[in-house]
């Protein structure tokens, strides 16, 4: 199910993608298109402009017509030429003198009523040299997109003809700049478009972009376009003949958050799932303590009937005439087992602890093991000359004493060393017991721990598993492996808070 959802989820993501590269693909053709159509408009502006330039061209021939010289007594024929400068209903013309002085105007969408307006309160002459006024400082503005004419009308006399667009070459002027303005507009300022940049491939300079400014400046563009060409191919889109741009795109804010949403859904699930194995393993853990608890509270249960009358023989004993010393050491067997059903009693319970010397419960579990193993295995104990004060529960730690020390005679076949060395820092109690046995792998380190691991033939393997679980969940301490060797023998350490 866990595959099935993130191979969903990957799906859409993967289509959602697509469809966002197609829009961007369909995007750059409708700017191609638009791109085409401000081309075309700005080509019919320059063949308007042309026509204009002749047409004006041909109304100052007309007029150097006009303005020729009569010879004799001929009456020459003007209604052609006439005809060409009444033509001219639409091209802004203004006539000055060599003397820099206004000769007439034509086609101006202002005069002196407009001067007038501004200037209320001058009178009729003053109104006239204002608006020629205009009229000079306009030709000065013409000029630099139009070239100015300049014809002799008689000897001695030029005329300079200057003018301008005409209104229909001036509307056609700014349809093309909206046009560019809304290109500019929808490729640079619209929030809406994934982020893109469009660059000139030839001089590899950028054109537009909608990206933030400090990844296009000069310092990082080259680093941008290779990041960006990287993530998707360039898109080629010509704008006239001869020239080709590249439109450079990354994916959109949404859909890299919606990238990031299978692996989230990843992570949400494996959590789900871990909090469910962690839960299972809690419950499982509890029945298992609560059965362990179950069969060790009714082992003591069990064994406290034939104790009660192992106490009643040796009182019996000790009536008739038997060796005190025999008597003695069942004595002790007997607290020994009585020792035994107590730590099995409190299997499940917490366990109290009493701040007291730890050398002394080392000390007790020696003296009471040395008489009760072979006499080829020694036994030495290194302690501290003062008192080592820990909390800890005696029986318990007895305990773990006798099971690891019952496992190193096991492993020396019952022949051999074993020493038991007490030494302190400042916030731990070290109890390492050293023996001289087979030795264990690097491997077995950690798996001795485990229930029912046991290199015995006889054995169920919980021996060690008991003291790890004594030693870390009741005392807050460590028990590990500190050092083995096969063949040499084997150092575990039992580490206690001080």
């Amino acid at each position: 199910m866990v595959a099935i959802s993130l191979w969903v989820s990957n799906s859409v993501v993967q289509r959602v993608s697509d469809r966002e590269r197609l829009r961007v693909k369909q995007w750059a053709d409708a700017i191609q298109k638009k791109a085409e159509l401000v081309e075309f408009t700005d080509r019919a502006f320059n063949q308007l402009r042309e026509y204009e330039r002749k047409k004006i061209q041909l109304y100052l021939d007309a007029t150097r017509e006009v303005s020729k010289p009569i010879p004799g007594d001929a009456m020459p024929d003007y209604d052609f030429p006439l005809s060409i400068i009444d033509d001219n209903k639409d091209i802004p013309v203004i006539l000055v003198d060599d003397q820099n002085v206004v000769s007439g105007h034509i086609n101006l969408d202002f005069d002196t009523s407009d001067i007038r307006k501004l200037y209320p309160e001058v009178k009729s002459p003053e109104l006239v040299r204002l608006f020629e006024d205009s009229l000079l400082k306009l030709t000065k503005v013409w000029s630099v997109n139009h070239k100015a004419f300049t014809i002799e009308v008689v000897e001695g006399l030029s005329m300079t003809y200057y003018y301008n667009d005409s209104w229909r070459t001036v509307q056609l002027e700014r349809e093309r700049d909206s046009l560019i303005g809304a290109f500019n507009k929808e490729l640079i300022t619209d929030s809406r478009l994934v982020p893109v940049l469009l660059m000139q491939k030839e001089t590899d300079s950028m054109i537009a972009s909608n990206m933030p400014q400090k990844m296009i400046d000069s310092a990082h563009l080259k680093a941008t376009i290779q990041q960006l060409g990287f993530i998707n191919e360039p898109l080629l889109i010509r704008f006239d003949e001869g020239k080709t741009n590249l439109l450079y795109y990354d994916d959109s804010e949404e859909l890299k958050q919606l990238q990031y949403y299978p692996y989230i859904q990843f992570l949400i699930i494996g959590l789900f799932i871990l909090i469910g194995y962690l839960l299972f393993n809690t419950f499982r853990k509890a029945e298992q303590n609560q059965v362990w608890a179950g069969m060790a509270k009714e082992t003591a249960h069990q064994l406290g009937t034939p104790l009660s009358s192992l106490m009643a023989w040796i009182q019996l004993l000790e009536t008739h005439d038997v060796d005190q010393s025999i008597i003695a050491e069942m004595q002790k067997d007997i607290e020994r087992l009585d020792t035994v059903s107590q730590r099995f009693s409190k299997i499940g319970s917490d366990a109290q602890l009493k701040p007291s010397d730890v050398q002394e419960t080392i000390q007790r579990v020696m003296d009471y093991l040395r008489p009760r193993i072979s006499n080829k295995v020694s036994m030495d104990v290194i302690l501290q000359p003062s008192e080592v004060i820990v909390n800890h529960n005696p029986p318990l730690l007895e305990w773990v004493m006798e099971n690891i020390i019952k496992n190193a005679v096991d492993s020396m076949e019952s022949t051999g060393a074993i020493t038991v060395d007490v030494h302190t820092t400042p916030e731990w109690a070290h109890i390492d017991i050293t023996d001289t046995g087979k030795g264990l792998h690097p491997k077995q380190f950690k798996t001795i721990f485990q229930p029912g691991y046991t290199t015995k033939k006889r054995g169920w393997g919980l021996g060690l598993s008991l003291v790890k679980r004594i030693v870390r969940e009741y005392h807050k301490g460590k028990v590990f492996v500190l050092r083995s060797e096969p063949g040499k023998g084997t150092t575990f350490r039992i580490s206690l808070p001080l």
